[in-house]
């Protein structure tokens, strides 16, 4: 049962060997987990998956195991599930209300042993009805239909909002490599750009040098303490705001949230389209409140870490010519400017909302993306971590 189970999260393309496999044998052999799906799940993700954003992948590929239609049958036959197991994982999902109105097929041990019964008896797919396990009809189990009380079977959503157990639910379905960034996702993904240091007051116990002291001093108490460890990693962050960017505002504000949490020396500038010889702070008062560009080479040093956030599509002369911005005239092309920061930063990267289907390879963002050296990523998880991961080189 576990090989087919282990192949079938391989197809679901999470990465995991031959060892991991091993793992969860050994710690199913110990007991680690027994007769319970949830610590069966717990324990089953702890050794097979060794990165946060495989965690969709691998409850996809738990539900299409345990909870498919056809591979209940099997399940059951040869795992042979105690009733036991199956009723505590009833009792978690439901509240006193529910469980009283299961009262109406006899009782929750009722409704178990009906559809292990069902399970056994049935041998194709169904259709309709009232008994079998199926879809349509008024049978309490399958999908599709209609029962005051039952379990539903791989159906993807509620409907009636009766069922007692939902047996595809997705704990983490919203950790995937190639979806769009929640505030959590992000976070994740900015920690591979750490450098550590401790400065400031020494408010920490240092927990290893006291006990070194301790016992140097014969046994005496000798605290020690240190700074706080801060992420030391510089950052400048653009980004685009307005026109074709008006659709991503919601996952840029969630970028900037969480880049606020992550790093503590960062600045964030504003900017329409493309760079060019001023950026603000405050988008009300940007017609009034600018900073030059010359100002921010001057002012940071090359040590910072540049971060471009924007879809990079406009009309191509507003990168390659003078007076191109739509907004005032610029007395020096934009590609001029992003030119100067690349040369003066070592390490910048461009993050583009836009899917990665979209971008061609001309025009505006050709043009961009050959100032940056190709280091245009898309704003996906997979993106963010590859850009951070080029930034702490």
């Amino acid at each position: 049962m576990l090989i087919d189970f282990f192949e079938t999260v391989r197809r679901a393309k999470v990465p995991c060997s031959v060892r991991e496999y091993l793992d969860l044998v050994n710690a199913i052999q110990a007991h680690v987990a027994f007769a319970d799906m949830n610590e069966f799940y717990a324990l089953a993700r702890l050794c097979l998956v060794k990165d946060e954003k495989h965690y969709d992948k691998f409850d996809k590929a738990f539900g299409a195991y345990f909870q498919g239609l056809d591979s209940l049958p099997s399940m059951m036959e040869d795992a042979k599930i105690p009733a036991e197991w199956m009723r505590k994982e009833f009792e978690r999902m439901l509240s006193k209300e529910e469980m009283d109105k299961i009262e109406a097929l006899g009782g929750l041990d009722k409704v178990i042993e009906e559809f292990k019964k069902r399970l056994e008896e049935q041998h194709k797919r169904h259709q309709g009805g009232n008994k079998m396990i199926g879809t349509g009809g008024t049978s309490p189990f399958g999908a599709n239909g209609y029962n005051p009380e039952g379990i539903r079977i791989d159906q993807g959503q509620s409907r009636h909002k009766k069922a007692i157990k939902v047996w595809e639910q997705r704990n983490y379905k919203d950790l995937d490599d190639s979806i769009e960034l929640g505030t959590r996702n992000i976070k994740v993904a900015l920690r591979r750009l750490r450098k550590f240091a401790r400065q400031g007051a020494a408010d920490e116990l240092d927990l290893g040098d006291t006990i070194s002291s301790t016992a140097r001093n014969a046994g005496f108490l000798d605290i020690k303490m240190v700074p706080e460890r801060h992420n030391a990693v510089k950052v400048l962050l653009f980004f685009d705001v307005g026109g074709s960017m008006d659709p991503h505002v919601r996952v840029c504000e969630e970028l900037f949230s969480a880049t606020r949490t992550e790093f503590k020396h960062m600045e964030t500038f504003y900017f329409h389209n493309c760079l060019y010889e001023s950026v603000w702070k405050n988008n009300i008062r940007r017609m009034n409140e600018r900073t030059e560009t010359w100002d921010i080479l001057r002012k940071y040093g090359s040590d910072y870490r540049v971060i471009f956030v924007g879809d990079a599509m406009m009309a191509p002369y507003e990168v390659t010519h003078a007076g191109g911005s739509v907004e005032h005239w610029n007395e020096e092309p934009g590609a001029v400017w992003m030119q100067r920061m690349s040369d003066h930063y070592e390490k910048m990267v461009w993050l583009n909302p836009a899917p990665e289907s979209h971008w061609g390879q001309g025009g505006s963002l050709g043009a961009i993306r050959e100032i940056v050296k190709d280091k245009m990523y898309p704003l996906t998880l997979t993106g963010l971590e590859n850009a951070m991961k080029f930034l702490s080189k």
